[in-house]
């Protein structure tokens, strides 16, 4: 093990840095949590997580404010895109993964980009995240444009790879929004929105995949679910854009036409033959009482907004 004295300096200036940051800093008062009971610190980390909703909730404007922004940008055509490393990384590619079958959008809309690459997901990649280089070669990859939006995401505020994708998507003219866990961050400050939820230190010194980690979660639900909101891929707090996929998704279709329509059972069951199953064009078929073909032509001709062709 290298000594202090064979530290390199660039190594100091971020040890520094490190003692710096909330997320990394250390509770003396939890210092013997390794000597309680089971139940006791399970009731640390459920008392610590009851934390994190008050900390987003200080962020709901600046949140808002970015929704309102990315919403106006993928109303165009644009893309959504995650870049972070490690847990970031992975809750990123996450969100984007569960767009598809939740609101139909084509897996190219919404993109996950981490650190090392789809490897990194379930390994780690030492030393990926401390790339600029990686983040704008992934972003080049993409063809980024201007219409797209770019959401950085960092527990710490200072990951190289989510700074260089904001810093390389801004300089392209595509929107950014830096997602941290840090005041004061560089992340929030290279991006157009910055989003800085300070949860404070971890039960385990350092390990951003606990509070910060349920609060960039949290942060991301929001970012795409009231996005497609916006969109109109939902009908009141209905999924009408969801992809029946499988057994369960093909059941849960037909209770949203159910719950959208109060129509029988044969009446959903034809409605959704005759679209395809297609659960936003059964719903008009029945409100509207049109037929397939017209519901999907009043759908396109409504950019897929059920409550605008019903009206």
């Amino acid at each position: 093990m290298a000594s202090p004295a064979n530290i390199s300096p660039d190594s100091r200036g971020l040890k520094a840095e490190l003692e710096t940051l909330t997320t990394e800093a250390f509770r003396p008062e939890l210092a013997e949590i390794d000597q309680l009971p089971t139940l006791d610190i399970a009731r640390l980390m459920n008392g610590e997580d009851a934390t994190v909703s008050a900390a987003v909730a200080a962020q709901l404007p600046r949140i808002a404010a970015a929704i309102d922004a990315l919403a106006e940008r993928m109303g165009r055509g644009g893309r959504l895109v995650y870049a972070g490393a490690g847990t970031a990384g992975r809750l990123g590619v996450l969100d984007a993964s569960e767009c598809p079958p939740t609101f139909n959008t084509d897996p190219s809309q919404v993109v996950g980009l981490i650190a090392g690459g789809p490897e990194a997901v379930v390994n780690s990649i030492e030393g990926a995240e401390d790339s600029k280089e990686l983040a704008r070669d992934a972003l080049e990859a993409l063809a980024l444009t201007a219409a797209d939006t770019v959401v950085g995401v960092s527990a710490s505020g200072r990951t190289p790879y989510a700074v260089g994708a904001v810093e390389y998507a801004r300089a392209r003219g595509a929107l950014t929004v830096g997602l941290s866990c840090n005041a004061d961050s560089p992340l929030a400050a290279a991006a157009d929105h910055g989003i800085e939820v300070v949860v404070g230190p971890e039960l385990l010194t350092g390990s951003t995949r606990l509070k910060a980690g349920t609060a960039q979660k949290m942060v991301l639900n929001m970012l795409s679910t009231i996005t497609m909101i916006r969109l109109g891929k939902t009908y009141g707090n209905l999924m009408v854009d969801v992809r029946a996929s499988n057994e369960k998704l093909r059941a849960r279709s037909h209770r949203i036409v159910a719950l959208a329509t109060g129509a029988p059972d044969e009446e959903i069951e034809r409605a959704l033959a005759a679209t395809d199953g297609e659960v936003k064009n059964a719903i008009l078929t029945i409100l509207g009482e049109v037929d397939g073909p017209t519901a999907a032509r009043l759908l396109e001709e409504n950019e897929g907004r059920l409550r605008v062709a019903l009206g």
